[in-house]
Parts: C-alpha cells; structure tokens; sequence
C-alpha cells in the first residue's frame, strides 16, 4: 500500500530530525511507527477502569461516600493550588 499525507514544513523538518536520530530514513521511520501501532492491541476505556471499578467494589464503599471523597480531594487540591477555599464550598 502506498499512502500520500502532506505535511506542512515544519511537520517534515520535526519529522526528518526524529528519523534521523533513529538512525532511519523518513519512510522506514514511518513504517517503524505503523507496524507498532497496529501491532498493539487498543486499549478500551473499560479495560483501563477495571482494576478501578474492582477496588471499588470490594471496598464496600457507596457512590454517595465516592462522591463525597471525590469532592474532598478536590477541594484539597483547589486549596493546596489556590490557597483559599473554592467557590463552590
């Protein structure tokens, strides 16, 4: 398969550096970059949260007592950043 992208200067200039310093030229630099891409498995957002949404579960924790933590840290990370209370407490 052959595929044709344009690319502005300065995308080819990065890219041709980030080739180079592979040790590649452009098109194996490309090729490289496919062949891994498609190679790894995709990642779905539930896969990502299972571990999450296990702990969850096996804390025995309600989402009202979830949300309440949610809303706590947050506020401590607003503070922690702002140094007063947010506006919405």
């Amino acid at each position: 398969m052959t595929i044709t992208i344009d690319l502005d200067p300065e995308e080819e200039r990065r890219l041709s550096e980030r080739a180079a310093r592979h040790g590649e030229d452009v098109g194996s630099f490309i090729h490289r970059l496919i062949a891994r891409e498609i190679q790894t498995p995709a990642t779905t957002l539930d896969q990502v949260l299972a571990p999450v949404r296990q702990q969850f579960e096996e804390s025995g924790m309600t989402d009202e007592e979830l949300a309440t933590l949610v809303e706590e840290v947050r506020e401590e990370i607003w503070q922690e950043k702002h140094g007063r209370p947010s506006k919405g407490s």
